[in-house]
């Protein structure tokens, strides 16, 4: 069984020969480039040039040498964005930091002694949005510039041939989270409440740019990926930014007309959500709208215990992430630590298929190597599927 049809396994809720592993094909499961040389280092590897995925978020991609050794079944093809797209070449340095303005208008401030960039400026943040067509004076990108799709069907069938699952990522983070950059966190608070009308044309205005770069990157490539990705964040440790119904009112209808928009252009595709943090009161609305995937499953958020949502929603979303604890457990805690937590979700997750392990989220400079190396010999023991019921140890690792 190669990986692409063990993947399809998984997808299919159907057990394979083993749980599927994605490291780094999505920026959502990814690894900082810190993270990544130094994991390098341990194993007496020499460094590599990073192939960055995402330059904001600091996440390369791994030499396929790497990923072959790992055993890791997906493979990611990126789009240029505003988080990948000549990034370095438009720094400014600004003595402590440098500064980087994007295709959005949005600035972003990486400090010479920090690990990722930050957004410090929402270009419509003073704007008085009580005024009429405030939302077309915004700068907005050219979502459908082919210019960002170069290359990319070409590695996408190489990966295809190599018995690789494909996945690619969209234009931009969700509605909501975009929202918050447009017009900075307080006023993207407020805006549905004290301009409803404003408010709904700029968030439709941010679904119609997603619709535009979906409908270009499913003619240049739908029919060489298997899985698209679309991500927000809802979720916090305890509870919502937001309340679900507020999503539902406000943001729901027009991610819905996104999602509708891929399922009706290449309905053979899976799509996967990604959101962090607690979003157990809304998987039914996204199973509803035709979210297929869930990432990550945040297993230290409150609603977000793996067993539960098993027995609750495993038959309805695919499960992928939740391998292992990014907050706490692997950067601090000790190789058994992470072995037994490992084993743990890998118990709680896999049986019946419909999951797919990755870390929680992307693992960060922190990350001692050693912890990297017992995640994967964990799952490479543990994640044989044995009978239907539960999954047992191979013996021969």
């Amino acid at each position: 069984m190669n990986s692409r049809e063990r993947i399809k396994k998984a997808l299919n809720f159907e057990e394979a020969d083993r749980v599927p592993y994605d490291l780094a094909a999505t920026t959502w499961t990814g690894i900082t480039n810190t993270a990544y040389q130094n994991y390098l280092k341990f194993k007496g590897k020499a460094a590599e040039e990073p192939i960055w995925s995402d330059v904001i978020q600091q996440i390369v991609v791994p030499s396929e040498k790497v990923l072959n050794e790992l055993d890791a079944d997906v493979r990611g093809v990126f789009p240029l964005t505003s988080h990948n797209w000549d990034v370095y070449a438009r720094l400014k340095d600004r003595g402590n930091y440098f500064e980087y303005v994007d295709e959005w208008n949005f600035t972003h401030h990486f400090p010479k002694k920090g690990f990722w960039f930050s957004l410090v400026k929402s270009p419509m943040a003073e704007v008085d949005f009580s005024e009429n067509g405030v939302v077309g004076k915004g700068t907005w990108p050219e979502a459908g510039n082919l210019k960002r799709f170069d290359g990319l069907r070409e590695k996408a069938i190489q990966y295809n041939e190599n018995g690789k699952a494909v996945f690619t990522k969209g234009l931009c983070a969700g509605l909501f989270e975009m929202h918050q950059r447009a017009r900075g966190m307080e006023n993207a608070m407020l805006d549905p409440f004290l301009f409803a009308e404003n408010s709904d044309k700029l968030v439709g205005k941010l679904a119609d740019l997603k619709i535009e770069f979906w409908d270009a990157a499913l003619t240049e490539i739908g029919d060489v990926v298997d899985i698209v990705g679309e991500g927000d964040d809802y979720g916090t440790q305890q509870s919502q930014l937001i309340a679900p119904e507020q999503f539902r009112e406000y943001y729901l209808p027009h991610f819905t007309r996104v999602l509708k928009f891929i399922k009706d252009k290449r309905p053979d595709l899976k799509i996967m959500f990604h959101s962090c943090g607690n979003v157990r009161p809304i998987i039914p609305d996204l199973i509803e709208t035709g979210v297929d995937i869930l990432n990550p499953i945040h297993i230290t958020a409150a609603g977000m215990e793996p067993i539960q949502l098993k027995k609750d929603f495993g038959k309805d979303i695919v499960f992928w992430g939740g391998g292992v604890d990014t907050q706490h457990i692997l950067p601090s805690g000790t190789p058994e630590q992470v072995k037994d937590h490992v084993k743990r979700n890998i118990d709680a997750l896999a049986p019946g298929g419909g999951f797919v392990f990755s870390t929680v989220h992307n693992i960060q400079a922190e990350v001692p190597p050693q912890n990297i190396v017992a995640m994967l010999d964990t799952l490479n023991q543990f994640g044989i599927y044995q009978s239907k019921n539960k999954l047992e140890p191979n013996k021969s690792k």
